[in-house]
This record gives C-alpha cells, sequence and structure tokens, in this order.
C-alpha cells in the first residue's frame, strides 16, 4: 500500500499513530506463524514419511538403515516447502495484508486511502473493486458534506432578514406596520418551503417515497398544474400554453406526485423566463410511454450548467427558489421509473422532456 499520493492521485493525511492497530496487527502475525509452522511441520513430515516408503519400495534403503538419508531429505523439502511457502506469501499474503490494513483505515473514516493493485489477478480484481469503493465514499462524503454547507447557507439568509426586519422594529427604524409583518411572513413561507423541499428530497434519496398509482388522466393533470401557476405566470408577463389531446387514455401514474413534476418543471420555466416569454407545456404517449415536455423561450443555458441542473441546490441568477425543485423532480421521475433530461441553447432556450413507462387504461 502506498503512502504519500495513491496510484489515484488522492493524498493519504493518515498519520502513523492511526494506522491498524498494533495489538490486532501482533494478533494477526501471531496467528499466521502458527499456521506456517504447522504447515510446515505436517509438510516435510508427510514428504518425509512419501520418501521413506518410495526408498523402502525401490529397495534403496529404510529409516532404520539409512537415517541420516532420510533426515538429509526430509531437511531439503523442508526448504523447499520453506521457500515455496514464502514466495507464496509475497505474492499473496503481502497483497492480501495491505487490503486488510486499509480497510480498517477506511472503517475509521480515512476515504483517501488506495492500494496497489498487485499479486494474483483475483487479488487485482479485489484491490480494484476497493479502490472503486473508496473513490465513491470518498465522493459521497464530499456530496454530504456540500449539502450541509448548502443547507446552513440557504437557511441564513431567510434567517437574517427575518432577525434585521425584526430589530428594526424593535429599535423603532421601521414602523410596526403590516407591509412589514408581511415582509416577514415571506421569509417564513421561504423557510417552511426550504424545509419542506428537503423533507422531500431527503425521503425521495432513501426510496421511501411510496408512490400510489391509479388511473389518471394525463391532459387533465398537466391542465390543472398549468391552471395553479396562472397567477404567477400573469405576474411576469409570461404566456403559458398547453399542448394535449382530447381524447387520450388513462395511465397508471401516482396523480399527486407528477402534478408535483409539472408543477416544479412549469415554475422553474417561468422564474427563468423574461417579460414577454412564452412557456409551452406538451403532453403525449410515445410507444407507450407518457412524455411530458415544458420548452420556454428563456435565456437557456451552456453545457456546463445544463450537466448541472439537476443538482441540489443549482439555482441561476434570476431564481429566488430553493434551488431544490428540479433535484426533487428527478427522483419523483425516477421513482416512476422514467427519465429527464434537459436541451437547452443560451438565447434560445430550454426544454425539459420527463418520459415514463405507463399502462393504458
Amino acid at each position: 500500500m502506498r503512502c504519500g499520493h495513491g496510484p489515484y492521485g488522492g493524498r493519504s493525511h493518515w498519520r502513523r499513530d492511526r494506522s491498524w492497530p498494533a495489538r490486532r496487527r501482533t494478533t494477526f502475525i501471531r496467528r499466521l506463524a502458527f499456521v506456517l509452522i504447522l504447515f510446515l511441520t505436517l509438510s516435510a513430515a508427510g514428504a518425509s514419511a512419501l520418501v521413506s516408503w518410495l526408498l523402502r519400495q525401490a529397495g534403496v534403503g529404510t529409516p532404520a538403515h539409512n537415517p541420516l538419508s532420510l533426515l538429509a531429505t526430509a531437511a531439503l523439502i523442508f526448504v523447499l516447502v520453506l521457500v515455496f511457502f514464502a514466495l507464496t506469501m509475497r505474492r499473496v499474503g503481502v497483497p492480501f495484508g495491505d487490503i486488510v490494513g486499509a480497510a480498517d483505515r477506511v472503517a475509521a473514516g480515512d476515504y483517501d486511502t488506495r492500494v496497489d493493485e498487485r499479486g494474483p489477478p483475483f487479488l487485482r480484481l479485489v484491490a480494484r473493486a476497493f479502490n472503486r469503493m473508496t473513490i465513491t465514499l470518498q465522493a459521497q462524503d464530499r456530496q454530504r458534506r456540500d449539502l450541509l454547507a448548502d443547507i446552513a447557507h440557504e437557511l441564513r439568509t431567510p434567517l437574517a432578514v427575518m432577525q434585521g426586519r425584526l430589530e428594526g422594529v424593535l429599535d423603532g427604524v421601521y414602523d410596526r406596520s403590516d407591509a412589514q409583518i408581511a415582509e416577514v411572513l415571506d421569509e417564513t413561507r421561504m423557510l417552511a418551503r426550504l424545509v419542506e423541499d428537503l423533507g422531500t428530497l431527503a425521503n425521495a434519496e432513501r426510496g421511501v417515497m411510496g408512490l400510489r398509482k391509479e388511473p389518471t388522466d394525463p391532459a387533465a393533470l398537466v391542465f390543472d398544474a398549468v391552471q395553479a401557476l396562472e397567477p404567477e405566470a400573469r405576474r411576469r408577463g409570461v404566456r403559458v400554453g398547453v399542448d394535449a389531446a382530447d381524447d387520450m387514455p388513462l395511465v397508471d401514474v401516482d396523480p399527486i406526485r407528477m402534478r408535483e413534476v409539472v408543477l416544479n418543471l412549469v415554475a422553474n420555466a417561468l422564474r427563468h423566463s423574461q417579460e414577454g416569454a412564452e412557456v409551452t407545456v406538451s403532453v403525449a404517449r410515445q410507444a407507450g410511454d407518457l412524455v411530458i415536455t415544458v420548452r420556454d423561450t428563456g435565456p437557456g443555458m451552456d453545457a456546463g450548467q445544463a450537466a448541472r441542473v439537476f443538482d441540489r441546490f443549482q439555482k441561476g441568477p434570476r431564481s429566488q427558489g430553493s434551488g431544490l425543485g428540479l433535484a426533487i423532480t428527478r427522483h419523483l421521475v425516477e421513482a416512476h421509473d422514467g427519465t429527464i433530461t434537459v436541451d437547452s441553447v443560451p438565447g434560445t432556450g430550454t426544454t425539459l422532456t420527463v418520459r415514463v413507462p405507463t399502462r393504458e387504461r
């Protein structure tokens, strides 16, 4: 096992005093030595008995007539077995010991640990799988830390605004009016929405978000979601249209979760569209799948932004949401065994497409 920079470029910050505990290392070595001595002793004894029997069968001599020859033969076999076992331990035992020690270090939280891929093919496969595991654990640990930092940042802003407003009212800087109370109430609503989104996202990522599928009219579902956002669209000066056939068959989906998907997509399009833009929601059946498409004529995104659009707390410069809507949407779609994709061109607009396998009714 390497120290310092591993074969994958990760720097190990493992201190010498945090290596594999000496007691466990000593116990492992003692057990291995006992097994080695026992194996060599039995091998030498068996080989000596075999040689003695062969010599008697050949009429060369017997242990009673030629003890020195038998002793020399036993010693030679013992040395050969010892050399063979040493070579085997060097090829198998040392790489295996590296993996055992590295696993103990990972269990203690050192996700920078990597092992050299050496030894027999099966041990190289184990080492390669171990390195992939540590890379995954390292990435997940980094995501967890980033998530905690993002949550703290998102909570800090509304709390700071509320604290500032209330302190200003108490100090007489602001009037004790309904307008001031309304602004504080808006911040509490933002906090409530953030907490609710975090709960929904946590349940989705844990896989405990149960779906209650039932026969649903997809066109009516889309019309209902768009109608709920009509006041927001009028306030922003954005036109929202729906393209759906009137005679679409019923499909088995969770209507509440699927309505949330449409709401999130349309609300996201409204937030990123300038006044006078258009948002079109299309719903259709294609090859047995329910396909919902939301297109806007907003500013669009470059390739880098589009690749991160479903990440948690990923927000554009015009967004005032929690940054969790599209992350939640992706999990809701995947809970339906569906997929969601994004296609965006800067200056042209963005298209989000949801494809869910369904069964007609």
